[in-house]
C-alpha cells in the first residue's frame, strides 16, 4: 500500500517510514513479515493458520500469486507492477515464469532503492523499477501485457484515470488485475463523510463499491472477467498483526493499532471486502 498526496506529487507515507526504520535497524521479524511484501496475506484454509512469522510471510506470497493468477500471467510477458512497494510482487513472478520483462513502479524512490537491492533478475529474466505517477504512466502505448496493481490503487488520487493509462499501455487483449478493499453499499454514506485521513496508513479513498467497478469497466473499455471476495481468506492478517503488534509494543503507535481494528471490525461485519479484480482489455 503506497499512499500519495496528488496536489504536490511527493509521497505520505507514515506506515512506510516506521517499516523503514525498523528495516533500518536490523529488526528481523518486520523484516520477514513485510521485507519482501507490505500487504494483507491469503490463507486457502484460514482457520488453519498458524500465525508464525513464517506462516504469515507465505500468506503474503500466496496473495501475490492469486492477483497475478487473475491477470494471467504465464511465461512470455511484459509485465507492469503499478505501487510496487518493495518488489515482492515481481520478485514472485521473477522466481515462478521464464522470459519476463519485469517493470516496477512506485513514486517513492526509498522503496524502489530496496527493490533494486533485493529483486534480482534470474538468467531467463529481466527486472527494472521507475520512479513514476500511477496516473501518468511513462510508459509508450500498447507496451504490456499485464498491468498489476496489488492493495494500493485506493491510495492513487483517481481510479478513473489509473484505468485509463493501464488501458493505454496494455496490448490487445492484456489483463488488468488488482486487489482493493472494497466497500459494501451499506457502509458507503460513512466512507463519503469529511473525517481526517488516517495517521498511520494516509490518505485511503474507500469510496468504491463493486458495482463503482463494473461502471468503471465500462467506462474505460474494460470486460470484467475475474470477481473474486477473497475477505474470508485475509482475516487472519489481523491477527497476526496484533501479534506482531505486542511484539514492536515499545515502538508501535496508537494509532496503528486504532485504524488497524477499525479495519478488521468492518471487515469481518463484511461491510468492507477485500477483491481481487481481473480486467481484460
Amino acid at each position: 500500500m503506497k499512499p500519495i498526496d496528488s496536489s504536490t506529487n511527493t509521497v505520505k507515507l507514515p506506515y512506510f517510514d516506521y517499516l523503514l526504520e525498523l528495516l533500518k535497524d536490523g529488526n528481523d521479524t518486520v523484516a520477514q513479515s513485510f521485507g519482501r511484501h507490505v500487504h494483507w496475506g491469503y490463507w486457502e484454509n484460514p482457520k488453519q493458520a498458524q500465525l508464525s512469522t513464517d506462516d504469515f510471510a507465505q500468506a503474503t506470497e500466496a496473495l501475490s500469486a492469486q492477483v497475478c493468477l487473475a491477470g494471467n500471467v504465464h511465461n512470455g510477458l511484459r509485465v507492469l507492477d503499478v505501487g510496487c512497494g518493495f518488489g515482492g510482487t515481481l520478485a514472485h513472478i521473477n522466481e515462478h515464469y521464464v522470459r519476463m520483462d519485469l517493470v516496477g513502479l512506485n513514486l517513492d524512490e526509498r522503496q524502489l532503492q530496496r527493490a533494486r537491492a533485493t529483486v534480482i533478475a534470474t538468467d531467463h529474466n529481466q527486472v527494472a523499477f521507475h520512479q513514476g505517477d500511477a496516473c501518468a504512466l511513462p510508459f509508450p502505448d500498447q507496451s504490456f501485457d499485464v498491468v498489476l496493481a496489488v492493495e494500493c490503487i485506493f491510495h492513487f488520487p483517481d481510479r478513473t484515470q489509473f484505468f485509463k493509462e493501464a488501458y493505454r499501455v496494455l496490448k490487445p487483449g492484456g489483463y488488468l488485475a488488482l486487489s482493493d478493499f472494497v466497500a459494501d453499499k451499506k457502509l458507503l454514506p460513512f466512507t463519503r463523510l469529511n473525517l481526517p485521513d488516517w495517521t498511520f496508513y494516509g490518505k485511503c479513498n474507500l469510496q468504491f463499491s463493486a458495482a463503482h467497478y463494473h461502471a468503471l469497466a465500462v467506462q474505460t473499455q474494460f470486460a470484467c472477467v475475474v470477481e473474486r471476495d477473497i475477505t474470508l481468506n485475509t482475516l487472519p492478517t489481523y491477527t497476526y498483526l496484533r501479534k506482531l503488534a505486542w511484539q514492536q509494543a515499545k515502538i508501535i503507535s496508537k494509532s496503528a493499532v486504532i485504524e488497524t481494528l477499525t479495519a478488521e471490525i468492518v471487515s469481518r461485519w463484511a461491510l468492507l471486502n477485500y477483491m481481487i479484480y481481473g480486467f481484460k482489455k
